[in-house]
């Protein structure tokens, strides 16, 4: 009998279609459940609507499901079903993180009061409630300083301030963006964090019974200072030190262990300087984007089956290769409506580079961050070292040429004047 599988995620999440791609190739059965009037299916998966949008309503119908069938495991995909998933595992006694770790590990200002409490190295910090009328005095760490919404991922809403002017813009923008949010708290508060420099690497790694088995240490070459922290390059394997990582490693693993997290993937961001390793972020789920892909190329499996497999305790032999791998996120660097890129070909005729995706198509409305929530695309290189795949993805994002057109919002008192 296969092994059964429930998977909640959002229906815009670009998640789903790898984990069904997994299961397939573990002839494991996986039902979604997500949000929809037609519930999302595919030839291995059964689709189940559930109201997302009310957390307490969509545990009601899914433990009701549990009491109909058997799963193996439960697993949310992205940030807005991690505590779902972790609840609905505690209420029919299936091995998953508790909802509380969970929760510490998606809210940014309690993640910091966690760490700090811990002993563990965070920059100063505070939270602010803020509205359009309140105007902010200096935090009490300086500046630089860090804008940050509580709960919102891919670096939006994040800004850098220096003086006392740039920190309020950088609030009343921030503001915009975090009244999107359904939680009272996450859409009137906002973390305000000091500034750390240093080089800035991602640690991709998966749980088991609380040790963490680290999958990837990912370069990000270029200089992230800010105003806006817009991910692009990662590369693996890491031009780091044994120490280095080691100190990485160290940091990540001690701040899963002061969350609680026990199991599964984790995606963690750090900084290095000569004050050691500072942990920025630090989330229950996969890596963002299709950046998965790399993972394939270090262990022979995408990550979405060692996540699987994960769930279920299946161990699968990993096949290291040697080399290394890298993606460039294709930034969004002015707004309009897109109307297509250019140089594609040209671009993957450049020499190391496998792949290059553009994920929007034409007439999509894109936004450049701290607003802005999607990358034009992907490219993806492959090389004998991480100097010539940082290199190649250089290469071919120099012959791209992104074509946006200005966008006209019309107003509807305005349609009705020209009428």
């Amino acid at each position: 009998m296969k092994r059964r599988i429930l998977i909640v995620s959002p229906p815009e999440s670009y998640r789903i279609q790898p984990y069904v791609r997994a299961a397939l190739s573990l002839d494991l059965e996986i039902n979604l459940a997500s949000q929809g009037e037609w519930a999302i299916s595919s030839p291995v998966s059964a689709g189940i609507d559930v109201p997302l949008q009310d957390q307490k309503s969509a545990l009601t119908t899914l433990v009701g499901l549990f009491e109909q069938q058997h799963y193996d495991a439960v697993i949310g995909t992205d940030d807005s079903t991690l505590e779902l998933a972790a609840r609905l595992a505690e209420k029919t006694g299936l091995q998953q993180n508790l909802p509380t770790a969970v929760r510490l590990a998606r809210r940014k200002d309690l993640s910091r009061l966690c760490l700090q409490q811990a002993g563990i190295q965070v920059p100063a910090f505070s939270v602010e409630e803020v509205s359009e009328q309140r105007l902010l005095d200096e935090p009490h760490f300086g500046f630089p300083c860090v804008i940050k919404p509580l709960a919102l991922s891919g670096s939006r809403g994040v800004i850098r301030a220096d003086t006392i002017g740039r920190l309020n813009q950088g609030v009343q923008r921030s503001l915009k963006i975090i009244s999107e949010e359904t939680d009272l708290y996450e859409k009137t508060h906002l973390l305000l964090e000091q500034y750390i420099p240093g080089r800035e690497f991602a640690i991709e790694g998966m749980l088991t019974d609380g040790r963490l088995d680290v999958l990837a240490i990912f370069d990000k070459p270029d200089p992230m200072e800010g105003p806006y922290f817009e991910e692009t390059y990662y590369i693996s394997p890491a031009r780091v030190s044994l120490d280095e990582k080691e100190i990485l490693v160290e940091t990540v693993q001690n701040a899963c262990r002061a969350f609680g997290l026990v199991t599964g993937p984790v995606h963690a961001e750090c900084r290095l300087n000569k004050q050691g390793a500072w942990l920025i972020e630090l989330a229950a789920r996969t890596i963002g984007g299709l950046c998965s892909r790399l993972l394939s190329f270090g262990t022979g499996y995408s990550l979405e089956q060692l996540v699987l497999a994960n769930a279920i305790g299946q161990e699968l032999p990993l096949g290291l290769k040697g080399g290394a791998a890298g993606v460039l996120m294709l930034p969004t660097e002015e707004a309009g409506i897109l109307r297509r890129v250019e140089g594609v070909m040209k671009a993957e005729k450049v020499p190391y580079i496998d792949d290059i995706e553009i994920s929007l198509r034409e007439g999509y409305h894109v936004t450049p961050l701290p607003e802005g929530a999607s990358y034009l695309g992907f490219i993806f290189s492959s090389a004998p070292d991480s100097d010539k795949v940082e290199q190649a993805l250089r290469n071919a994002h120099a012959l791209l040429n992104p074509v946006i057109a200005p966008y006209w919002p019309v107003s509807e008192g305005k349609k009705e004047a020209s009428a």
